[in-house]
């Protein structure tokens, strides 16, 4: 017989040690709400992009009353809805204190559907296509889907060992940055890009000349993931952060200006995150340098 008073101090000491079964396999609700979430919105931009594929081939140009564009635009905005889930489950468990080992891992797989799948997909479908005129993008278009979802796999798998908490951790790595850039930003520099080229495509038909550039691009993004290059990461931000009225009034700017321009507003936003990165990773030696004299 257990008493209640022996009960209460062993669920205590559940809670106290990450490493015991029963805490971390925890399923807490409102976090894995969000992540399945983020995992059924990259289950639907894997749909859309099949059903942008049906229409393409389909005699009447539509596939369930709307066109390749539409189905790809659909695939494009559930990746960013798959973004803000993820954005608010890792969020929620911390403000709760519902952290579980379970809902890290959950977390990654749902990525690598989100972020990994669904993006190589796309842009293999769009862009990279055995029906584009290219013949080079006949050739390479399996392999850099590949080399994408690889490198967000590998990432996603890197990230669960360097934030264990089994871990040592030098000061440097406690620093809050992502080590490498992370595969959310990733996927939406890809989807960013696809809804800019939807974009032209509406008023010049100019797709295949800005084609020629995105194998390059999604290689690049595929490389910083698997990088050491340091990025913020943001989490430091919520709601009792505290900012000055001009910093207030330039995030509501940029909130309108991605409202009005959104297609060239989300592309620069994400081109900007991913080469601030590199600017500061090639400025830091530098600096260092500079110190030392």
């Amino acid at each position: 017989m257990i008493f209640p008073e022996e009960r209460d101090e062993r669920d205590i000491e559940e809670r106290a040690d990450p490493y015991h079964v029963t805490q971390a396999s925890r399923i807490y609700f409102l976090p894995n709400l969000m992540t399945a979430g983020n995992l059924f919105c990259g289950f639907m931009a894997v749909v859309n992009c099949i059903h942008a594929r049906l229409a393409d081939s389909s005699l009447s140009g539509d596939y369930l009353g709307a066109s390749a564009p539409d189905h790809y635009r659909y695939a494009v905005y559930f990746i960013f809805g798959a973004f803000a889930f993820d954005s608010l489950d890792g969020r929620l468990a911390r403000l709760g204190g519902r952290e579980s080992l379970f809902g890290a891992e959950f977390d990654s797989l749902a990525d690598v559907v989100s972020f990994g799948i669904a993006p190589a997909l796309l842009m293999y479908f769009l862009i990279l296509s055995p029906s584009q005129g290219f013949l080079w993008f006949r050739q390479i278009g399996p392999l850099v889907g590949f080399i994408y979802l690889l490198c967000a796999a590998m990432r996603l798998a890197r990230f669960n060992v360097i934030t264990n908490p089994l871990l040592r951790r030098a000061k440097k790595e406690l620093s809050g940055d992502f080590v490498g850039l992370p595969v959310p930003a990733a996927a939406t520099t890809v989807a960013a890009t696809v809804l800019f080229i939807l974009k032209l495509d509406e008023s010049d038909r100019s797709l295949n000349r800005f084609a020629l550039g995105l194998p390059f691009l999604m290689l690049l993004i595929a490389l910083l993931m698997m990088s050491t290059v340091r990025y913020p990461s943001g989490k430091k931000v919520d709601l009792q952060t505290k900012t000055r009225m001009r910093n207030f009034v330039a995030v509501l700017a940029v909130i309108a200006l991605f409202i009005i321009f959104k297609e060239v507003a989300l592309l620069c936003a994400c081109l900007a995150y991913i080469f601030f990165g590199l600017i500061r990773h090639w400025r830091r030696p530098r600096i260092r340098r500079t110190g030392n004299l």
